[in-house]
């Protein structure tokens, strides 16, 4: 499982002509089964995916088809880790 710490490296106006595309994206990714949440940092600096895919170069290649990453609007920041603990509701997370 990763964590994948998304930090814009340009001005917003720049990022949102690409939000619809961005979301479009995050969309097939979730049909796909690759993305178990995601939302934006506050203050909107970038954003955070928490993704079920479990091999990183995979996760490269999915991230790769980011327009944000395609138009090097973001940098991306991936952290892997194995839950250990977690509340009922989150017990699958720990297959």
């Amino acid at each position: 499982m990763f964590i994948i710490n998304i930090t814009y490296k340009t001005e917003l106006e720049k990022v949102d002509q690409f939000l619809n595309e961005h979301i479009d994206f995050l969309n097939e990714q979730y049909e796909l089964g690759n993305f178990l949440a995601s939302g934006r940092k506050t203050p909107r600096t970038g954003g955070i995916i928490l993704s079920k895919v479990d091999n990183k170069t995979e996760l490269e290649k999915i991230i790769g088809k980011d327009p944000f990453k395609i138009n090097e609007l973001a940098n991306y920041e991936l952290t892997e880790f194995i839950p250990s603990k977690t509340c009922d509701e989150l017990k699958f997370l720990m297959e």
